[in-house]
């Protein structure tokens, strides 16, 4: 779900072709604006900050600096 609340709501008009093909990537769970937000989302831009923790966190992998699941599952005891 990509909205805890709204603040706001509006309604927009869609043809019935359309809203069949939204049918199809619908989920029982899903609102319409989940499955618009899932064709969406690959298409927004990353923020300045996420692109810079992407490239540092892309570095530190080829540094070594990272711990796998297993190690981290042993450190907190699972």
């Amino acid at each position: 779900m990509y909205a805890l609340y709204m603040q706001s709501q509006t309604s927009i008009r869609i043809s019935t072709e359309l809203l069949n093909a939204l049918k199809k990537f619908k989920e029982e769970k899903d609102s319409y604006e989940d499955v618009i937000w899932d064709f969406l989302e690959p298409h927004l831009e990353l923020s300045v900050e996420a692109k810079s923790d992407i490239k540092k966190s892309a570095e530190e992998y080829k540094r070594g600096e990272y711990f796998t699941l297993e190690q981290v599952k042993k450190e907190l005891g699972f």
